[in-house]
């Protein structure tokens, strides 16, 4: 069996045209420095001021306003008038949708960044603590990280297909610009299926 994973190589702008892949889409959205602490902190803080995000992260005036701009325009905020001539910020369900990446973000930071231990939980209103799962939709089972794989779909091929068509240059131009990469599947690589455990 051949599965696929996605790699974002090196660093570059905000866009990952060359990517087939939502992790990359997604990254587009909410991948830049300080979005998902702004989201973090409007999700589990109750922040919904410009001035509330800039004294909680001390971040730039001018890179809060772009990060929240793009946030609206991209549909995981909306602004309200407040009445008083200042709008608020507040997540959509497309923005709230971010919290399950939040908690398994945090969660992957606890283990293996936070040398100390988690500086904070999250909990449930019973007071039970949250934790991020993957559980099968088929047989329900819990899997472990390296049972999972990946599968190209349908659409991967369509998707494929139309870029191949948008992006007709010539070769040599290609292996100049990508090295070695050119002229593979755009930063896909294919990889053989771990064993069953």
């Amino acid at each position: 069996m051949q599965v696929i994973s996605a790699t974002l190589g090196v660093m570059l702008g905000r866009t990952y045209e060359n990517q087939v892949c939502s992790a990359a889409r997604a990254l587009e959205i909410a991948g830049e420095r300080w979005s998902l602490l702004i989201i973090r902190n409007a999700a589990f803080a109750g922040m919904t001021r410009f001035s509330e995000f800039q004294k909680s992260l001390e971040i730039a005036p001018n890179i809060l306003a772009a990060r929240l701009a793009h946030f609206v325009e991209s549909g995981l905020m909306e602004t309200w008038d407040e009445g008083d001539g200042r709008e608020t910020y507040h997540l959509t369900k497309k923005g709230l949708d971010f919290v399950p990446v939040i908690i398994a973000l945090t969660k992957w930071g606890d283990r293996w960044a936070a040398a100390d231990g988690a500086p904070i939980v999250y909990e449930h209103g019973c007071g039970g603590r949250m934790t991020h799962v993957l559980q099968c939709t088929k047989c329900g089972e819990t899997v472990q990280p390296g049972a999972v794989t990946a599968r190209k779909t349908a659409v991967m091929a369509k998707l494929q297909a139309q870029r191949k068509a948008r992006v007709r240059r010539p070769l040599g131009v290609a292996r100049e610009r990508h090295g070695a990469a050119a002229g593979t599947n755009a930063g896909l690589y294919v990889r053989s299926a771990p064993p069953p455990t």
